[in-house]
Parts: structure tokens; C-alpha cells; sequence
């Protein structure tokens, strides 16, 4: 046998949820769908690359061996091993004459030490 209580539902319990109104339903049905619309929108073809991304991965392209080493969301880049002539002159050109932040950026995109 069930009890019914005088008290409401605690807010995001699924208690709550089975008396949300019809609007509540309604307006999370059209959450859901702009989202998804939202996602096919980017998905189907907009250009989502950040500059900083292209330029991560241009460096492992050419072969850079450098890796991120990402702690307390401090980043740091370690190289153990030598680079390519060609990815090793991409960074000295296109990453190290970046702005720190922006720099801070690409380095983001590397690899990080964790990762294979």
C-alpha cells in the first residue's frame, strides 16, 4: 500500500519528475530537440576548428613529437624526443611567436603525457 505525502517532492528526484506538469514535459521535449538540431547544424559540415587546433594539429602532422604535461590545470610541454626539421620550424614559426595565452591554447590540443 502506498502513502501519499503533503510534502512536494524534492526538485530533480524522480519523485518530482512524475508530477512535473505537461508544460515541464513539453519544454524539455524542445530542449532536447534544439540541441539536437543544434548538434546536426555543426556536425554537417561548419568549419568547428579553433585556429589553435588547426595549428596543434599542422605541428603532429609534420610529425612533432612534443607532448603536454596538463596538472592543476597548469601546462606544461615536454620533448623527449627530436623532431623533424620541418615540425620543429612550424613551432619555432607558428607556436612559440604566439601570445602565451594563445600559445597555452595550441599546447592544450598536444597529446599529453597520459595518452599513447
Amino acid at each position: 500500500m502506498t502513502r501519499r505525502s503533503a510534502v512536494p517532492p524534492e526538485s530533480g528526484t524522480d519523485d518530482a519528475r512524475s508530477a512535473d506538469t505537461q508544460q515541464a514535459a513539453d519544454d524539455r521535449r524542445r530542449t532536447l530537440e534544439n540541441a539536437r538540431r543544434n548538434v546536426g547544424t555543426v556536425i554537417g559540415g561548419a568549419d568547428t576548428e579553433t585556429p589553435s587546433l588547426k595549428l596543434a594539429k599542422e605541428y603532429l602532422r609534420l610529425g612533432g613529437c612534443r607532448r603536454s604535461k596538463i596538472d592543476d590545470n597548469i601546462t606544461e610541454v615536454r620533448q623527449w624526443d627530436e623532431d623533424p626539421p620541418e615540425a620543429e620550424r612550424f613551432w619555432k614559426e607558428r607556436v612559440e611567436t604566439l601570445s602565451k595565452d594563445e600559445r597555452k591554447q595550441v599546447e592544450d590540443f598536444l597529446p599529453t603525457i597520459n595518452t599513447p
